[in-house]
């Protein structure tokens, strides 16, 4: 610190403060003898100044100064005066190397200092203020510049070609420096690197660092880092550099999707070169010679406008660069049209949706089957005539919406209905009433012994004669039809103990009445399950119903 604040500031009176403390320092330590004071080292650069200080010191005033002179010593053995001060003939510069660029600060045989300015590398040196005294002869002191350059720094790259053996990929240098600088590498390439130095007549050094491997396409674009460390640099200088990796290039192709329908329109092809230096010429060929019709190539793109059985055949890409060339070929084959994706998707989903539509039709018409065939099964009139006698205008009132069969419990055992088979015998209903405003309401277990004919009538008609009359509807008749749903129906009352039947259940319930000409006659009932309806009624599960 101390010599590079002397190197760029005059003498003043803070200056002169610390060389005198410098000196007692000196003498503390025992080096008595140095009269002349000088700085030991100083660094400075070029083009810039620098000043040499020089003072005699003199202990007792008894030594008379009789001239100084600034000796340099460029090299060992080689002294040249450069400037010499006498009080009575004044300055003298007598080395033309420092003509018009040294100058005395002071014109005092005491203090000596000159300055140099625009320096130069090849200033370096030691510098010698030597006194003429009497009695005691020469008096000197020496100071040593040091000359600092910074380094012209720069890195750069070696295009070279993919090969097999190590060469120079990349080189940096740290020029005309000085000290000497350092260089290292900085990769990931897995190479090695070379340094040289080499020195200048100035001083001055120059070191050169050159990084090697074995180049392959792969390396081509990766980065290597140069760095400079030098003492006049602050931190250290960085640079990286791409590598460049020539090579012949490679080919590919790409867009064929297997796709190739007679019809389609604008198919492409792309022929995808990599080289280095980038290709300069893409050729399209087919196998067969020239390009089909209907084919047009366009750098490396092949654009086929509607395919055919023209485009049925073997595409080729040539790529050439400075190195050589290369070439990839694919073959395209045409196949049958097909059906717009989209529209097979509309045409499957709709045919889709009418299967659907049509499986919830044919389970709908088989409930309402169903349903219309368990109505009819449990079939009741429409109207509020009763069945037994037609109107019931004349028998105590209407009858209500439904009127359910009941059969005597007499008459031969090979009868079902207990009055002989032909279903003879008198017919029990049971009625729910209307109130006044026709709603329909249920009234208590009441039962009303009626005959399906008049008093007049010799025999009683049967059911079956009953479907035959005219006074019941259409579907009244429907109801009496004498299928296999009646049959159900008859099998279930022999459960309840009929003629023929098994006999394990309990007899219904029944009352004995007195009929004409005195006879006892037994009403039967089935006791059976009733079932509510949808709209309030309520009727049997075993009875039948007209």
């Amino acid at each position: 610190m101390a010599r590079d604040y002397a190197a760029r500031c005059p003498v003043s009176p803070v200056r002169n403060t610390w060389l005198v403390a410098a000196t007692i320092l000196l003498v503390a330590k025992g080096i008595g003898a140095q009269k002349v004071r000088v700085e030991e080292e100083l660094e400075a650069y070029p083009t810039e100044s620098v000043d040499l200080r020089c003072q005699f010191i003199d202990g007792g005033g008894r030594t008379k100064l009789t001239q100084v002179s600034w000796i340099w010593e460029p090299t060992d053995g080689q002294r040249d005066n450069i400037a010499v001060y006498h009080p009575i003939y004044g300055q003298s510069f007598p080395n033309v190397a420092f003509k018009d660029r040294v100058a005395f600060l002071h014109n005092s045989l005491e203090n000596p200092s000159i300055r140099i300015s625009k320096l130069r590398m090849s200033d370096a040196g030691r510098y010698t203020c030597e006194y003429a005294t009497y009695p005691s002869g020469n008096e000197q002191g020496t100071t040593t510049l040091i000359m600092l350059a910074k380094p012209k720094n720069s890195a750069k790259v070696v295009t070279v070609q993919a090969g097999t053996k190590s060469v120079v990929v990349a080189q940096c240098e740290a020029a005309e420096g000085k000290p000497a600088a350092t260089i290292k590498w900085l990769a990931s390439v897995g190479g090695n690197h070379s340094t040289s130095t080499t020195n200048g007549p100035d001083g001055t050094v120059t070191v050169r660092s050159e990084y090697r491997l074995v180049p392959t396409p792969t390396d081509n674009g990766r980065e290597v880092t140069c760095m400079v460390d030098q003492k006049t640099q602050e931190r250290p200088w960085v640079y990286p550099v791409k590598l460049s990796v020539e090579y012949p290039p490679s080919v590919s192709i790409e867009g064929y999707d297997n796709n190739w329908y007679i019809g389609r329109s604008n198919a492409v092809l792309l022929c995808l070169a990599n080289g280095n230096p980038p290709p300069t010429t893409i050729t399209w060929t087919a196998a067969s010679g020239a390009l089909p019709d209907t084919v047009v190539a366009d750098g490396n793109k092949l654009m086929v406008k509607k395919v055919d059985d023209a485009v049925n055949t073997t595409f080729i890409c040539e790529v050439k660069n400075k190195l050589g060339a290369s070439r990839h070929h694919i073959t395209t084959i045409v196949i049958e049209a097909l059906e717009d994706p989209p529209s097979a998707g509309v045409v499957a989903g709709a045919v889709i949706g009418s299967l659907l539509a049509l499986l919830l039709v044919v389970t709908l018409i088989a409930v309402l089957l169903t349903r219309s065939r368990r109505q009819q099964r449990r079939g009741y009139p429409s109207s509020g005539d009763s069945i037994a006698t037609g109107s019931g205008g004349s028998n105590g009132g209407d009858y209500g919406n439904k009127a359910r069969l009941l059969f005597s419990g007499t008459g031969n055992s090979s009868s079902k209905n207990g009055t002989g088979a032909n279903n003879n015998g008198p017919i029990y209903t049971y009625r729910e009433g209307c109130d006044a405003t026709g709603t329909l309401t249920e009234k208590a277990n009441d039962y009303h012994h009626h005959h399906l004919h008049h008093s007049s009538t010799g025999n009683p008609p049967s059911a079956h004669d009953i479907l035959l009359s005219g006074e019941m509807g259409e579907g009244e008749r429907r109801k009496f039809d004498l299928d296999d749903s009646m049959e159900e129906e008859e099998e279930q009352y022999d459960r309840f103990g009929g003629v023929g039947g098994s006999g394990n259940m309990l007899p219904p319930a029944y009352h004995v009445r007195r009929g004409h000409g005195g006879e006892e006659e037994m009403d039967v009932y089935l006791d059976d399950d009733m079932e509510s309806q949808r709209d309030g009624s309520v009727i049997s599960r075993t009875a039948i119903y007209v």
